[in-house]
């Protein structure tokens, strides 16, 4: 188990907790048999812990004398409102529980991401240290691969697909590629400046996924879910822009604000009959103009 594992652990436990005793946190660790080795978490290095956790992540584990001793997180709302922190948190904290219940591995399913463990480490180093990679890239729809100089700026996961968002030093353009496209990849010696204006989360910000398509405005957008679906768009927003319009109870209207590429409109499709496009017109004929493509695949049946 990794020290980070054992981080990851100790602030799940006390979210979890709220409050909790340094005697119930060690009974609790000890109890986690694959993780502990069933030792107890000795006070000296639950301290260590709380510091290098502090160090680490910013994250403040404080100890509320009054009323027994009962340690907290001070800040918890650094978490919840930093995206990358909770999700690596929450991923974190999912491994740890499966790595609890190896013995229910064959009755515990999750999806494969075929592109994250080969080359996402070297771009990482590479953003890390502002330096030019060369990729060896291989497109869906080309059949030869091509040498590739990009400046990484960021990398993002959608789909269970892992992209990195670039310079492309030949085209002098900004390009995304997939991950597992990539053949092989070269950290370089080459150093370059991030744009000091540039943030991955507003290039992203107006669009759905990772399809980014300049010719496509963004502008709001209306759809209507039907009660069985209404609970899925709640629980899950298919947007940070996501509003609640009206809900009846038989169906129920939501606001979006984005540009509707061709992924947006792959991810209504798959709601089906569920959900209708209710604004603009052009995304509604958009839609029919699909949807009548599928109907000619299955009308002679």
């Amino acid at each position: 188990m990794t020290q980070l594992q054992k981080y990851t652990w100790l602030i799940e436990t006390i979210r979890r907790a709220g409050k909790i005793s340094h005697r119930d946190l060690s009974d609790k660790w000890e109890q986690c048999k694959d993780l502990s080795d069933c030792n107890p978490l000795h006070r000296a290095t639950f301290n260590r812990w709380r510091t290098a956790i502090y160090e680490q992540f910013s994250i403040d584990i404080q100890c509320q004398r009054a009323g027994g001793y009962l340690y907290y997180i001070a800040n918890p709302e650094d978490i919840d409102e930093n995206e990358l922190k909770k999700w690596m948190l929450d991923s974190f904290a999912v491994g740890n529980l499966i790595g609890e219940n190896l013995s229910l591995k064959g009755r515990i399913l999750v999806d494969q991401i075929p592109s994250g463990r080969d080359h996402l480490t070297t771009i990482l180093e590479a953003m890390k240290e502002n330096r030019v990679v060369n990729i060896v890239y291989k497109a869906f729809n080309y059949n030869d691969s091509y040498n590739i100089p990009v400046e990484p700026y960021c990398v993002k996961l959608f789909e269970n697909r892992w992209y990195m968002l670039g310079h492309n030093l030949s085209k002098d353009t900004i390009r995304l590629y997939g991950l597992d496209r990539i053949e092989a990849v070269e950290v370089t010696g080459q150093e370059y400046k991030m744009p000091k204006d540039f943030s991955a989360t507003d290039y992203f910000a107006n669009y759905f996924g990772i399809v980014v398509d300049d010719r496509v405005k963004p502008e709001r957008i209306i759809i209507r879910a039907n009660k069985d679906h209404t609970p899925y768009l709640k629980s899950l927003p298919l947007h940070h822009s996501q509003e609640l319009i009206e809900d009846d109870g038989e169906y129920a209207d939501f606001s979006l604000y984005l540009a509707p590429t061709y992924d947006f409109i792959m991810k209504l499709l798959h709601a089906g009959g569920m959900v209708e496009v209710i604004s603009p017109t052009s995304l509604r004929k958009a839609m029919k103009g699909w949807i009548s493509d599928m109907y000619e695949l299955y009308k002679n049946d």
